[in-house]
This record gives C-alpha cells, sequence and structure tokens, in this order.
C-alpha cells in the first residue's frame, strides 16, 4: 500500500531576503568571546536614559497611556520636533514635515521603501553604516560606493559625475564608524550638487548630530535651503538622549515626500508606543547643558582612544571629530575578519572594518561609548594584540 508523501517544508526566504544575505557585510560573529571579555564593539550609550525621560515614561504608563497612538504619531510630539528643528537650524519646518519612526533605522528603511525603486542607483559615500546597503539590496537597488578621500572628506567630483544616473545620496554625518565629521565645505558643494540634478534626493543619516568634539562646528543637510525640497533628513533619540531601547527616530521631509514615507512606515509598524512618545517630550526639553556635558564626557573617552593609538607602531587613524567610534587601520597580512577574531581571542570584542564598505578593509572599528576602567582595560588588550598582528 502506498502512502502519501511528506509534504517538503519551505525553508527558502524571499528574493529580498536572499538579496539582503548575499550582499550583507555585517559579520556572522565578533570572533569567539573568551569569559570577561571587554566589548568595544556596541554603539550603545553607556549611560542609560536620563531619569527625567525614564520618569516621564512611567507616570505615563500608570495614568493610563498604554492605548494605540494615532497612526501618524502624537500630533503633540510631532509639533515638537518641528519647533525644535526650526529653531537648531533656522529652517521654517511644520509638522507635516515629521514622521515619527520606530527607531532611526526605520525612518532610513521606509525612506529608501518609499522613494527607491528596484534598480535604482544609490551613491554611497564610505565606510559607512552597514544598513544603508542592506536597505538598498531588499529593495533591489544598486549601491554605488564611493570611497571617501584620504582626509576623510567626500569625493565630490566623482559623486557629481555620477548623480546624473543616480536616484539617491545617503550620507551619515557625523560618521559611524568613522567619527568624522563632514566641513561645511562639503554639505555646501553637495548642496549645489543636488541643485544641478533635481531629480536626486539626499537622505542624511544624523543621528550623532549632537556628539561633536573640539568645539567644531556641524553642519546639517537641513541647512541647505536652496535644495530643502530634495533633502530627507533621519534622526533618533537612541544617542542623544540614551534611548537605545526606546526604539523612537524621526525624518525631516518636504510634506509631500514625508507623506509617501509616512505609508510605508505604518503599513510595517502600525502605531508607535504612546508612553514612549510621552517620553521623547521630556527629552527634547533636556538642557544643552546636559547635552554638552555628555559630548564633554565622549570627548574625554575619546582622547584616551587618541592617545593610545597614535602611539601604537603600525596602526594609522584619522583622530573622531563626532560619535563615538574610532576606525583605525592596522597594517597586518590579515584580513580585518581574522583581525576582529584575533582581538576576540585577547579578550576584547570590535567590528570588523569590511562590514562598513570597500574601503573599510584593513580597519577596526572601536566603540568608546563605555566606561573608562572597561575602555582602558580593553585598549590595553588591543594594544597588545596589535603587536601581535602588525
Amino acid at each position: 500500500m502506498e502512502t502519501a508523501a511528506t509534504p517538503l517544508l519551505r525553508t527558502t526566504g524571499s528574493t529580498a531576503v536572499e538579496r539582503i544575505i548575499s550582499s550583507s557585510r555585517r559579520p556572522r560573529s565578533l570572533g569567539a568571546k573568551k569569559p570577561g571579555a571587554v566589548s568595544l564593539a556596541m554603539g550603545e550609550p553607556d549611560s542609560g536614559t536620563p531619569t527625567a525621560i525614564v520618569e516621564a515614561a512611567v507616570n505615563a504608563l500608570t495614568s493610563g497611556r498604554t492605548r494605540y497612538a494615532p497612526m501618524a504619531g502624537s500630533p503633540e510630539l510631532q509639533h515638537a520636533i518641528a519647533k525644535h528643528t526650526a529653531a537648531r537650524y533656522s529652517r521654517p519646518t511644520e509638522s507635516g514635515n515629521i514622521v515619527l519612526t520606530h527607531g532611526g533605522s526605520g525612518g532610513l528603511a521606509a525612506t529608501m521603501l518609499a522613494l527607491v525603486n528596484p534598480g535604482d542607483r544609490i551613491l554611497i559615500p564610505e565606510p559607512t553604516y552597514s544598513l544603508y546597503a542592506d536597505h538598498a539590496a531588499m529593495i533591489g537597488a544598486e549601491v554605488i560606493w564611493v570611497p571617501n578621500l584620504a582626509d576623510g572628506s567626500l569625493d565630490l567630483d566623482t559623486l557629481q559625475q555620477e548623480a546624473a544616473a543616480a536616484e539617491m545620496i545617503v550620507l551619515c554625518n557625523p560618521g559611524n564608524p568613522t567619527g568624522r565629521v563632514y566641513p561645511d565645505s562639503d554639505l555646501h558643494r553637495l548642496g549645489q550638487l543636488l541643485q544641478d540634478n533635481p531629480g536626486l534626493l539626499l537622505l542624511a543619516d544624523e543621528a550623532y548630530a549632537d556628539i561633536t568634539f573640539d568645539g567644531g562646528a556641524f553642519t546639517s543637510a537641513l541647512t541647505l535651503v536652496d535644495a530643502r525640497e530634495q533633502i530627507i533628513c533621519c534622526s533618533t533619540f537612541s544617542k542623544t538622549y540614551a534611548m537605545t531601547g526606546w526604539r523612537l527616530g524621526h525624518v525631516v521631509a518636504p510634506v509631500q515626500l514625508a507623506e509617501k514615507i509616512n505609508t510605508i512606515h505604518r503599513t510595517i509598524n502600525g502605531p508607535l508606543s504612546t508612553f514612549v512618545q510621552d517620553a521623547a517630550m521630556t527629552a527634547l526639553e533636556t538642557p544643552d547643558a546636559d547635552l554638552q556635558a555628555a559630548a564633554d564626557s565622549y570627548q574625554q573617552r575619546r582622547d584616551v582612544v587618541v592617545d593610545l593609538l597614535s602611539g601604537l607602531p603600525g596602526v594609522e587613524m584619522l583622530p573622531p571629530q563626532g560619535a563615538f567610534y574610532a576606525f583605525p587601520k592596522i597594517n597586518s597580512a590579515l584580513t580585518s575578519d581574522e583581525m576582529t577574531a584575533r582581538f576576540a581571542e585577547a579578550g576584547v570584542l570590535v567590528r570588523s572594518g569590511s562590514e562598513f564598505g570597500p574601503s573599510g578593509e584593513g580597519h577596526i572599528r572601536i566603540s568608546f561609548a563605555t566606561d573608562l576602567e572597561s575602555l582602558q582595560e580593553g585598549l590595553a588588550r588591543f594594544a597588545s594584540a596589535v603587536k601581535e598582528m602588525v
């Protein structure tokens, strides 16, 4: 007697999944973690969310703010962010320009899905945050990597050459993983490039805009008034306010583009958490002095990293000007992935430079968003391991 064949379970994913897997530069592992290993791998503030913000969320919860929020987000928070943006960048901004998103990454993904089609060309200056390329792969767009110049500035000549055939430029400023801040001259030349190519969009990821060092100026893409209809700026509460786990970001965009971005975002995510949005209202009231104190704390740790790495044979690095990352190049015969594994064996976790674009090969990303004691111990292990690699 014949028996029916057991149906095979489906294990394949969509073509979007396969594209992401095949193109992703993210390593599957930081290396075998030893007991007591020090992590300099995570881009997460060590301070914890300020008490006033936490208390605002608790008060919202206990007062019953646990129901669905409007699909487009809290009107009060949209208005507050618009007011904050207008005051900071001298740019007229209304609630209709603001899309509230599930973290900065949700804003980035929704923007690309809303404004980029399969086969479109996206220009990505690099080394840079690896998620941009993953989003492009998800859509089926073509990534054109544009390596930065030796001093960390934009290769504007190449961007100009590629602009006519592209739909979008994705810019991370201040930079992850390099910690570099693009100079004002770069931003203004980029603004002119946009004007020369009216079909081109700029997606500016400015998650670290409040963390800059040495009194250096930060030029937001939002200040490029003459190209304002082509600029989308993505930000997050994660870094400035140490709210990584709260998952709240926002996008600033021309109204017609903001509506398209919001359509995608709400379709994927639904409404955001009500009490988290309430807490964000308190976050926006954080005194400038407190934000500066946080930036100063990162600069102190930045200085520790620069002092140690500057004296290491075989190591080269552009000093970080913002964010909380350093991106040293190690003159070794090993690949970045191999070096990452060696560092893990030495008891310090870092990220492989190849994760951040083709020119990241040979580099390692160090996060100094950790306490000073752990940072010093991790750097000591790092320095010891480097001696075995060069």
